[in-house]
């Protein structure tokens, strides 16, 4: 591995790509423990491939805002680095699969030329802040909620607080009470509110899919703005130290929230207040960029087609609130498409449009900003590239995880299944390809990265055993579940499970029953009324093993026998960490509170050094063997095992030294002298464990 210099102008960028080329080099050499390689490299956007050797890389773009240069660069890296095909994701990111681990560094230095990061995209981190991809557009909206994503993006980027949770915390924004940015179904979820002439957020929390769905609550019903960030801070510093570490399954807020209940959860965040660095924190949008709308001359682009015209501007053009302006929606089949057409689509909007696209959440492109003139022209233009499919949004329009084409936690196809399910819909039912009101979502496990369990019809990857003990690729479907809006929605039921190869039969089966009984009632009010025995009855057809033919073994995509194959699934990994690992890796987190003080960011330096105390505790604990599930449990323990029985001796409670973190502001004293703890307790228990082993 030959080393490398990066173009980088911030020196903070700089750093963390070349320490990332340093810890490659590390696990390489056999310095650091894969474990512990992996939450590093997943922090920063590299995610182990279901195919060996190669990882997928992650692009963390907020709110899916893609200016034309950064859509540029993206393709160069991925035609450089990848196989040129660019994936977009339900969190609005942008990933690029077989890149060598080795080359990941110098990739990631040519994305930041263009501002482009993959910091947190991965790993137990805050993950991309998602939003309506309408923000900034919408009629309905009380303001653009595009600055304040654009905040939380930058305030929690590399903030210590959020590096090493026990599972990843996302959030998102909804610019209407439409709550297009699904606020119910995430750890944090803001919708735009006015009240007394001021701009707020509804706040719900602790909402998430996976194999437990968990609605959110309302935590509040009006946050003014200047709050938010505040808040956020308060909860994920809660959810560090409360938070399971250990079981994968309970490691995410939505089970904090639940074991401890919404009112002794606002205790632990009002005990929280006095550490922040900020009890307000006013978010100043005149910097937000406005769209630098172009002055191209307006020509006469008559399409051939007018009627496919007419029905495509009905369908997938929508109009702003800006009057004149139109946002061109586009179908992106699964999400997938290539850096050509990328390279074409930048150059249209660069020259015709705001030098900008959204991607959304459900694997698709917005162009904003296109003026009505201009329309038959971007028409033409798409046209050529593919992109003017009809069915933006629509029912036609289905989501889908990469399932087993490329996630270790693949169970059966998910992309597969997809095409063949659109192909049904366009061919056989034309009728409902412009009904918005039927959402489809396909995930290839239970962890929901296709958002099954959201949606009014989902199927979530599994597999069957024969009486013989074969093994064949299945779904279980789910129904009723939607956005009803303003935080509030309805999680799917699972009702039935059935081999893969029947999946369009019961999508068949789904849709002839709605259409001769739902009365063009909203999918998930029709579902109610019937009810989950009625659906199970219809299905049960379909369910049977006892008669699967060859064909039946076989996933769709595939050409080969299935077999059940699942790895480990990282962004939703639990770290193991080695103890000279996690001792290390303290010392590391004392020079990082330094480095703060010299920057003289107090609050940063203070959580440094609780993170390099609680790290050396665990180290210790796991040396005994004893459990380490959360923060708060590893401190306790800690007193308990080693404290109280005097092997360990502190000048007074571990507890006192490190529970000052939440009694005291952060100011530059205490930041100095909670440093000062830190190194202490290294030193003392650096001086016990080297008595011990040289004992043993």
């Amino acid at each position: 591995m030959q080393s490398f210099r990066t173009e980088i102008e911030n020196p903070i960028v700089e750093k963390d790509i070349l320490e990332l080329e340093r810890k490659i080099r590390a696990f390489k050499g056999g310095t650091i423990d894969e474990e512990k390689f992996r939450s590093l490299r997943l922090a920063r956007g590299v995610y182990g491939q279901r195919q060996p050797g190669v990882q997928m890389i992650r692009i963390k773009l907020p709110y899916g805002k893609v200016s034309s240069n950064q859509l540029y660069r993206i393709s160069e890296v991925a035609d450089e680095y990848s196989t040129g095909r660019l994936h977009i994701t339900t969190r609005q990111d942008i990933q690029i699969h077989y890149v060598d681990l080795e080359r990941t560094p110098e990739l990631w230095a040519k994305l930041e030329q263009d501002k482009v990061t993959l910091r947190e995209a991965c790993g137990n981190t805050v993950r991309n802040v998602t939003a309506s991809e309408t923000a900034g557009i919408d009629p309905n909206e009380p303001f653009d909620v595009s600055p304040y994503a654009q905040a939380i993006f930058e305030y929690f980027l590399r903030n210590p607080i959020g590096q090493e949770m026990g599972r990843k915390f996302k959030v998102s924004f909804s610019g209407t009470n439409a709550d297009t940015g699904l606020s119910y179904m995430h750890d944090l979820g803001f919708i735009a509110k006015i009240q007394n002439n001021k701009k707020g957020f509804k706040v719900m929390l602790g909402g998430g899919l996976g194999s437990q769905p968990r609605h959110a609550d309302v935590l509040y019903d009006f946050l003014k703005v200047e709050e938010i960030i505040p808040l956020m801070e308060t909860v994920i510093r809660v959810f560090d130290r409360y938070g399971e570490r250990k079981s994968r399954a309970k490691a995410r807020l939505k089970f904090l929230l639940k074991d401890l209940g919404l009112d002794s959860f606002k205790d632990l965040l009002a005990a929280e207040r006095k550490a922040l660095p900020y009890q307000k924190y006013p978010i100043d949008i005149s910097g937000y960029p406005l769209p630098q709308i172009t002055n191209a001359a307006e020509e006469n682009h008559t399409p051939k087609d007018l009627a496919a015209f007419d029905k495509w501007k009905k369908i997938n053009v929508i109009a702003q609130k800006q009057k004149g302006f139109f946002a061109i929606g586009i179908k992106v089949r699964l999400g997938d498409f290539y850096t050509d057409k990328a390279r074409l689509l930048a150059d249209l909007v660069e020259k015709y449009a705001a030098s900008e696209i959204r991607l959304s959440l459900r694997q698709n492109i917005l162009i904003p900003f296109v003026k009505e003139s201009l329309l038959p022209l971007f028409y033409n233009e798409l046209h050529k590239l593919g992109f003017t499919e009809i069915g933006y949004n629509k029912v036609a329009d289905i989501t889908a995880c990469p399932g087993t084409d490329t996630c270790n936690l693949g169970i059966s196809s998910s992309t597969g299944i997809a095409l063949e399910l659109e192909k049904l819909i366009s061919e056989d039912y034309p009728h409902f390809i412009d009904n918005p009101d039927l959402v489809i979502k396909i995930s290839g496990c239970m962890n929901a990265c296709g958002q099954h369990s959201m949606a009014n019809i989902g199927f979530q990857g599994m597999s069957i055993r024969t009486k013989e003990k074969l093994v064949a690729p299945a779904l279980q479907v789910l129904l009723g579940g939607g956005n009803i809006g303003n935080g509030k929605a309805v999680f799917a039921d699972k009702v039935i499970k059935i081999p893969s190869k029947r999946g369009p039969q019961a999508l068949r089966y789904i849709l002839d029953d709605y259409q001769e009984n739902g009365n063009n009632k909203p999918y998930h009010i029709y579902y109610a009324e019937k009810g989950e025995h009625y659906f199970y009855g219809l299905l049960k057809p379909l369910a049977s093993i006892d008669n699967l033919g060859k064909d039946d073994f076989i996933d769709w995509g595939s050409d080969k026998q299935y077999k059940k194959a699942i790895g480990v699934g990282e962004c939703a990994g639990v770290v193991i960490d080695l103890i000279a690992t996690l001792l290390f890796e303290s010392e590391e987190k004392i020079q990082n509170a330094q480095e703060a003080i010299t920057e003289q960011k107090w609050a940063a330096a203070v959580y440094y050094s609780y993170a390099s105390m609680v790290n050396t505790a665990k180290a210790m604990l796991t040396s005994e063997n004893t459990k380490t599930n959360t923060h708060n449990s590893i401190i306790k323990d800690f007193q308990t095992f080693f404290v109280e029985t005097n092997k360990i001796i502190l000048r007074k409670s571990f507890l006192e030294i490190v529970l000052q973190l939440n009694k005291k502001e952060p100011t530059e004293s205490f930041a100095k002298e909670y440093l000062g703890e830190a190194k202490l307790f290294l030193k003392t228990v650096d001086q016990y464990r080297n008595k011990e082993l040289a004992h043993a």
